[in-house]
């Protein structure tokens, strides 16, 4: 059914550096400020062409049914409409943690909206991807913009930042959180004022999510305190994944290497552009 070779492709992971909720909208989705810093902890999404106009996804998540797909959703988003009648196989091979927080399968999804609009010649801009996007999930935006960035709204404002360098220890404590369940829950903090780029660098800020999610999962708070315990240690948009920025490769690896083996540990370095970006210019230069 192939038409052309498989390509494969990088789905980065994020950070959220602070989450601040400062309301809620009446349609019950939710006001944020965050930033966003993407990593190079990537999934890989392989996409081969079809001629039948069929999408399938043979390999992804475990436990994640096909049509439930956030990357199969997002093809079938942008074949409903452009029209394409192309088709495509869709495998993706994971390696971000579902339910962690990290973004992997709004990743996924941007991957595969960015590039089958490459591969179908549907040529959408991106402002018209991003609203394809959001129905996704509030995530998948800043994925399509592809830069680390400062956001508002629902997580659809962004405005691209460049960060120094860190390296960061991340620490999945094997356990998955509903985002929905912490959005919906009467303890969240829903009220947080707004602030400026300037004013987070000044003096940081927290996630609001954190006190939730703690208060529920004696994983996540466990491993929340372990960290600490080496310096300020953050929970990444509603968990389950914490972590720490270092300034150096080495001391994240020694850092890691700590962790206790009940948990998972990754060591990722902060980009300020996603390696997708880089490797479709490649493409449209080649």
């Amino acid at each position: 059914m192939s038409e052309s070779p498989a390509t494969r492709w990088p789905a980065p992971a994020k950070l959220n550096l602070f989450l601040h909720v400062t309301g809620r909208r009446a349609d019950g989705y939710h006001e944020l400020q965050t930033l966003f810093q993407l990593i190079d902890l990537c999934d890989t999404v392989t996409i081969e062409m079809r001629e039948d106009g069929q999408i399938e996804r043979p390999v992804g998540a475990a436990g994640v049914a096909p049509e439930a797909d956030l990357a199969v959703r997002a093809a079938q988003a942008l074949k409903q409409a452009t029209g394409a009648r192309r088709g495509a196989s869709i495998r993706i091979d994971k390696r971000i943690p579902l339910g962690a927080g990290l973004g992997g399968a709004s990743s996924d999804a941007a991957t595969t909206l960015l590039v089958l609009n490459e591969l179908w010649d549907c040529r959408l801009p991106a402002p018209a991807l991003v609203r394809l996007a959001l129905p996704l999930g509030a995530d998948v935006p800043v994925f399509i913009e592809g830069s680390s960035a400062w956001a508002e709204g629902i997580g659809e404002r962004l405005t691209p930042v460049s960060l120094p360098e860190r390296w960061y220890v991340i620490i999945w404590p094997n356990v998955t959180i509903s985002t929905r369940e912490v959005f919906q829950s009467p303890e969240l903090t829903r009220n947080s004022p707004l602030i400026t780029i300037r004013a987070f660098f000044e003096s940081g800020g927290r996630n609001d999510c954190e006190p939730v999610v703690r208060a529920r999962s004696a994983e996540v708070a466990e491993a929340l305190g372990w960290l600490a315990r080496t310096g300020p240690a953050h929970m990444s948009g509603t968990g389950s994944c914490v972590f720490s920025a270092l300034t150096t490769a080495a001391q994240a690896e020694r850092l890691a290497a700590q962790v206790p083996d009940r948990w998972t540990s990754f060591v990722a370095r902060g980009l300020n552009t996603s390696p997708l970006q880089r490797q479709l210019k490649a493409r449209r230069r080649s």
